[in-house]
C-alpha cells in the first residue's frame, strides 16, 4: 500500500513563509506527477501547485511568484515553500501524488491526510 505524511502545517502572521513536506512510502517504483491542494472552509478543494517527474511545474494564479514547489525523487519528497503568506492562505493542504507505479502495477493516485495552514494576526 501507499502512504502519504506531510510535515510543516501551522499558524502564521500575514506576510509570514510555511514549508510543507511530504513524504510517500509503500512498494513504489516511480511517481510522475507530485502535488499540492488545498481546501478552505466551505469552499472546494483546489490546486496550488504541482510538478513532474522532469520538473515541470504548474501553480495557481493565486500562489504564482508566492509559492515554490520542488521535489526529490530519491526520497519520493514533495515540499512547498510558501512565503508572502496571506490570511485568504488559510486551509488543510493536501499532498496528492499522481500516475504512480507500483512493484505490483500501475497505482493511480493517492493523497495524504492533510496539514492545517492558519494565516492570521
Amino acid at each position: 500500500q501507499v502512504q502519504l505524511v506531510e510535515f510543516g502545517g501551522g499558524s502564521v502572521q500575514p506576510g509570514g513563509s510555511l514549508r510543507l513536506s511530504c513524504v510517500a512510502s509503500g512498494t513504489i517504483v516511480s511517481i510522475n506527477a507530485m502535488g499540492w491542494y488545498r481546501q478552505a472552509p466551505g469552499k472546494q478543494r483546489e490546486l496550488v501547485a504541482t510538478i513532474t517527474k522532469g520538473g515541470s511545474t504548474n501553480y495557481a494564479d493565486s500562489v504564482k511568484g508566492r509559492f515554490t514547489i520542488s521535489r526529490d525523487n530519491a526520497k519520493k519528497m514533495v515540499y512547498l515553500q510558501m512565503n508572502s503568506l496571506k490570511p485568504d492562505d488559510t486551509a488543510v493542504y493536501y499532498c496528492n501524488i499522481d500516475r504512480v507505479v507500483l512493484a505490483g502495477g500501475y497505482g493511480g493516485a493517492y493523497w495524504g491526510q492533510g496539514t492545517q495552514v492558519t494565516v492570521s494576526s
